[in-house]
């Protein structure tokens, strides 16, 4: 039998579509996880309207959404990129589907690839929402685009790297208990809601090193108060990204 009687031809689909096919099964999955849209969509929205309309903490001078929509944009794209990616590939490591995938006609990069854009895709349309309710609630943005663009983008890349090293060299609970715990952290000390000023002076020199502290001064510098390009943010999010990445690649488990 020759190797033309199969119609469609048996093999392998094109790289290219294998990995849009995976992007949208794993965003399929992140969106009909109830604990990852309490994370991603839920509680940044909450956060944002609550803290906007009641004076609970004092933010300076000008509108609190004006302080708070930079700083919650921030704790959207770590609620997705770190806290949900390093839970879902986590426990998908423990169940051995990364291990099944891994056997499969898609290159485990071309997976990771497909995680990455998937999270992307989760990351605008948190975007587009918090910013329409941020509009709604009288934010007035400043600043350049391509600054923000360039900041969100170093910030998903600290981000995804650290979720995948403790999802790769974590065990699933022990994964969940963190990557949790650090979201309560980081949203309480990361100067998404409290400014950093408020904080002691010995303190505030390394939580301005966090990543999430670093995006969310970034964007307000930007989107506040009209900055250029807040360099040493930038600087900041691409030692994380470049850490964070590095050791994933290096450490990550499969099995």
């Amino acid at each position: 039998m020759s190797a033309g009687t199969y119609a469609p031809r048996p093999g392998a689909a094109p790289l290219p579509r294998m990995i849009a096919a995976q992007t949208a099964l794993e965003t399929r999955m992140l969106l009909r996880n109830g604990e990852q849209l309490l994370l991603t969509v839920i509680i940044p929205t909450l956060l944002l309207v609550l803290f906007s309309a009641v004076d609970i903490v004092d933010t300076g001078a000008g509108a609190s959404v004006d302080f708070l929509a930079p700083g919650i944009l921030a704790l959207a794209l770590m609620s997705t990129a770190f806290t949900g990616q390093a839970i879902a590939t986590g426990f998908e490591r423990r169940y051995g589907v990364l291990k099944r995938l891994g056997a499969s006609p898609l290159p485990r990069w071309a997976l990771m690839t497909a995680k990455t854009l998937s999270v992307l895709v989760i990351e605008v349309l948190q975007i587009l929402l918090l910013t329409a309710i941020a509009f709604a609630l009288g934010w007035s943005p400043e600043g350049n685009p391509l600054s923000v663009l360039l900041l969100l983008v170093l910030g998903t890349a600290a981000f995804s790297g650290l979720g995948l090293l403790m999802a790769g060299t974590l065990k699933a609970e022990a994964t969940l208990a963190a990557a949790n715990l650090v979201f309560l952290l980081l949203l309480v000390g990361g100067g998404v809601i409290v400014p950093l000023d408020k904080f002691p002076d010995a303190v505030q020199s390394v939580l301005g090193l966090l990543p999430v502290s670093a995006l969310s001064e970034g964007l307000r510098d930007v989107l506040q108060h009209g900055a250029s390009m807040p360099w040493t943010q930038a600087g900041i999010l691409a030692v994380w990204a470049v850490l964070g990445l590095g050791a994933a690649a290096k450490f990550f488990r499969w099995e």
